[in-house]
């Protein structure tokens, strides 16, 4: 069973390793998501049905657009000056402007630069807000108001950009087109304005009547108004008509801008003017509310649920908002998304829950994931891919949060679809939890009495709560899962040895009848093959006794459930079956028996010669199952199992040294060819074996009758090398060897009864909870219960104790007194504690008093006072 479990184990772990890095990159928003789903998804196949994965990061990238990263320009001011230099006597203006050594007046610029050139000095006194230059130039007749820059932006564009009032009137008067586009219909000088958080230039164009929700298809003047966060703007433009919507479905808002940058006084003006809360943007169909919780702007979200906005709103990945605040560990936000009455269960792409995205970082994992539990979450809800959030925690290595799972109820012996625990994730990545938890079996085990704990009356009370995670897959999950991964010793502890006594009392009745059905059935049996197979014709009708017939019937009855049982085990697990040698052993008796049956129920004429040999190689495997059975009873099993041990240990003895057994073998075969024990390479080998055991027969070899040694020297020398490596060094090896097998199994006999105990029963209720008896009526279903569990209800697992009562006989007394050695133990040290926590109080408040020229208080006077418990 442990080589079963420990290659399944090993299965898991091959891909373990990718499945946490996977988890970090989806977390931290790393650069090839995609490339780390398809590894994952080619690693995962071999494993289940269950497909790939892509983990959307919360930490990439808003999707609304390149003008959301910029924040506030619309153009970048290095792309506007390479632009305007670009433009015939560009630089040479610009120098001139810039303050260059040569300095001229606006009328020597005027009468220097005419014709084309009149638009590059009227573009760069705008730029560099020379507004003397900008009057003259303007004046001049073939000036061109809307004289453009290589992008299409005009005078008007550039002023209202750099936010000049002065220049915006000036080019306005001189009839400057107030809606123009550049070219590639980016803005309008509205948009300009805006984006600067300029409200005198909006109040002048609004003044033209320019329209306000220009570009609103992608982004209008409130989106740059937002963006720029100029509250004043965004007032003004929403109180003169701007639509805080977009005509089509979506498409960015400026509500969804004010929550991704976290500008909650925008937001609230948005949403006094009607601003839809619940509009989604993009192709991931995300929401404000999904934007301002991925980023803890915790004002934005009050604002938008107190708006309206579906606090349980889907994503295309089907995240919720309180997911994306988990992944980016938002505690402010998942705090207030719960207390609001966020769905905690929801889950999103491949089954994981907020409890899952809030253990995926290190960084403030704590907050968000008590919070989570406090507001009772499912804290063993599994992912497409079998792992709960205790499986991602021990995975992270994040021990403080292992535990706190624990605490609140988290089960160790949840597997993975590849069938790992996650004990066995704890006890390769964080191994501090063991001790912690054995202090939680410890603690389970406690005094229920005012009694003192020498008195009679004392009472010790045993929880066997945390033992049984989950009673849905039977009590000894957890025992079986400390097994595996080698902590059996865990089994020694008193709760664990109370617990497997208790367990085993109650379902030992299932052991004791199947003994007895394999005991009759092979009594049958045996019946049978004497009467068919030994007695023979004995007269001229070859007519077996008359009781065969009648057994041969029962037998294959008999052989018929046992082939169901078989068969039910197979569909329970095929995998683990096929791997347990004792089942290969079932097959072979049941496939035996019925090839034994077969036409020899009366008529001893119709037995072949092969049925001889299958007899008696059948009989001889149903006597050997009936021993293993027998060795499933604590008062035989370890006996059974040296037997077992000793047999593989054997083997594998015969397997180092059978080449100087096959050696001997062919020397015999070639210096003894008159013998006929040695005549041919397999009796010689057969031959050789037997002596090994002793039986050397010197005298009948050597000195026989009409047998004559062909080869008396080297005979003589061979069969002495063959007394002395084989008789006398290799078999006092082989009994050595057994000897030490045997006395090692003596010293841990204890602990070997209690993992023998342990697998017993977890293997008998793995079949009886399996999913094939779920589907049995839920009567048949309660009466399982009732007969295999220990308890029906966890509130009543627990067990009641009289250590000092004489008369207490349910368990051993040497279990009793390891328990009340615990509990001693415990009082005793937390006695001490507390004694020396009182010591050294009363010093420190010697010491103030001393410092102070008061009086000391010594210890012994607190000691006779009662304040201190005798040293």
């Amino acid at each position: 069973m442990d080589a079963v479990r420990f290659s399944i184990i090993e299965n898991e772990m091959r891909w373990e390793d990718e499945y946490r890095m996977y988890y970090q990159e989806a977390h931290d928003g790393g650069s090839d998501l995609t490339d780390s789903a398809d590894r994952l998804r080619l690693s995962i196949s071999s494993e289940s049905d269950v497909g790939g994965v892509e983990i959307s990061s919360p930490n990439a990238p808003h999707e609304l657009g390149p003008d959301c990263d910029a924040h506030e320009e619309i153009w970048s001011r290095t792309d506007i000056e390479t632009a305007l230099r670009e433009l015939p006597e560009g630089e040479r203006i610009a120098e001139l402007l810039c303050g260059a050594t040569v300095v001229m007046t606006a009328s020597e610029l005027l009468a220097e630069f005419g014709g084309a050139q009149l638009a590059t000095l009227l573009l760069l006194a705008v730029w560099y807000g020379k507004q003397d230059l900008l009057r003259k130039v303007l004046t001049h007749e073939d000036v061109e108001v809307d004289a453009t820059d290589g992008a299409g932006r005009s005078a008007l564009h550039l002023a209202c950009y750099v936010g000049s009032y002065t220049m915006t009137e000036l080019l306005l008067q001189h009839d400057s087109n107030p809606q123009q586009w550049d070219r590639g219909r980016v803005a309008t000088p509205l948009h300009c304005a805006a984006s600067c958080g300029s409200l005198e230039c909006v109040t002048l164009l609004l003044a033209r009547n320019v329209d306000i929700n220009a570009g609103i298809e992608q982004h209008s003047a409130l989106h740059y108004a937002v963006m720029r966060n100029s509250k004043r703007c965004v007032e003004y433009l929403l109180q003169h008509g701007a639509n805080p919507n977009t005509p089509q479905v979506y498409t960015q808002t400026p509500l969804h801008v004010a929550a991704a940058l976290g500008y909650a006084d925008c937001m609230a003006l948005l949403l006094a003017h009607g601003a839809d809360a619940r509009s989604q943007f993009g192709q991931k169909k995300i929401t404000a509310l999904h934007l301002a919780a991925s980023e803890n702007y915790l004002e934005c979200v009050k604002l938008l649920v107190t708006a309206g906005a579906n606090i349980n709103a889907r994503n295309r990945d089907q995240q919720t908002p309180l997911h994306l605040a988990c992944l980016s560990q938002c505690h402010e936000t998942v705090t207030y998304l719960i207390a609001q009455h966020a769905d905690v269960h929801a889950v999103y792409r491949d089954g994981r829950t907020a409890l899952h995205a809030s253990i995926v970082k290190e960084s403030r994992f704590w907050d968000c994931t008590l919070s989570l539990l406090k507001a009772k979450v499912d804290v063993n809800r599994a992912d497409n891919f079998g792992y709960t959030p205790l499986h991602i925690a021990a995975l992270n290595e994040f021990s403080t949060c292992v535990y706190m799972l624990i605490e609140f109820g988290a089960d160790i012996t949840a597997r993975t679809n590849g069938g790992v625990s996650a004990l066995s994730f704890i006890i390769r990545r964080t191994p501090e939890i063991i001790p912690k938890y054995i202090a939680k079996l410890d603690a389970a085990i406690s005094v229920n009495s005012i009694h003192e704990i020498g008195d009679v009356d004392c009472e010790i009370r045993l929880d066997f709560r945390p033992l049984v995670p989950n009673n849905d897959r039977g009590e000894t999950e957890l025992l079986l899962a400390f097994i595996e991964v080698g902590q059996r010793r865990i089994l020694k502890h008193p709760l664990c040895e109370t617990f497997l006594l208790l367990k085993w009392r109650r379902i030992r009745k299932f052991f004791i009848f199947s003994l007895f059905y394999h005991g009759l059935f092979v009594l049958l049996f045996t019946a049978y093959v004497l009467g068919v197979y030994v007695e023979g014709c004995r007269t001229n009708v070859c007519q077996a006794p008359s009781y065969v017939p009648p057994i041969g019937y029962v037998i294959i009855l008999f052989n018929l459930v046992l082939l169901t049982k078989e068969v039910f085990q197979m569909m329970h697990g095929f995998v683990s079956y096929i791997r347990y040698w004792e089942n290969w052993l079932q097959w072979s008796i049941v496939i035996g028996i019925f090839l034994c049956t077969h036409n020899a129920l009366g008529d001893i004429n119709s037995v072949v010669v092969w049925q001889h040999h299958v007899a008696a190689v059948v009989i001889f495997l149903a006597w050997l199952e009936l021993m293993m059975l027998v060795g499933r009873f604590p008062i035989f099993g370890l006996y059974v199992q040296m037997f077992t041990t000793v047999a593989v240990n054997f083997s594998k003895f015969l397997m180092a040294y059978c080449c100087l057994l096959v050696a001997f073998g062919l020397s015999f075969c070639v210096l003894f060819p008159n013998h006929i024990a040695f005549k041919g390479i397999p009796r010689s080998l057969l031959k050789t074996i037997v002596m090994m055991a002793g039986e050397l027969e010197f005298e009948d070899i050597f000195y026989g009758e009409n047998l004559k040694i062909e080869y008396p020297a080297t005979a003589h020398g061979m069969f002495l090398a063959f007394v002395l490596l084989v008789t006398v060094i290799l078999t006092n090896l082989l009994v050595g060897l057994a000897v030490s097998d045997i006395q090692g199994l003596q010293q841990s006999a204890g602990l070997d009864r209690l993992s023998r105990q342990a697998e017993l029963i977890s293997r008998l209720e793995s079949l009886m909870f399996s999913k094939l008896l779920r589907k049995a009526p839920i009567r048949i279903w309660a009466i399982f219960q009732k007969i295999a569990l220990l308890k029906t209800s966890r509130c009543r697992l627990h067990f009641r104790v009289k250590p000092n009562d004489p008369r207490e006989k349910r368990i051993p007394r040497e279990l009793i007194t390891s328990i009340y050695q615990l509990v001693a133990e415990r009082r005793e040290r937390n006695q001490s504690m507390r004694r020396n926590r009182t010591y050294r109080n009363m010093e420190t408040f010697n010491n103030l008093l001393s410092d102070d020229g008061l009086a000391t208080i010594t210890v012994e006077a607190c000691v006779r006072t009662r304040c201190l418990p005798p040293p």
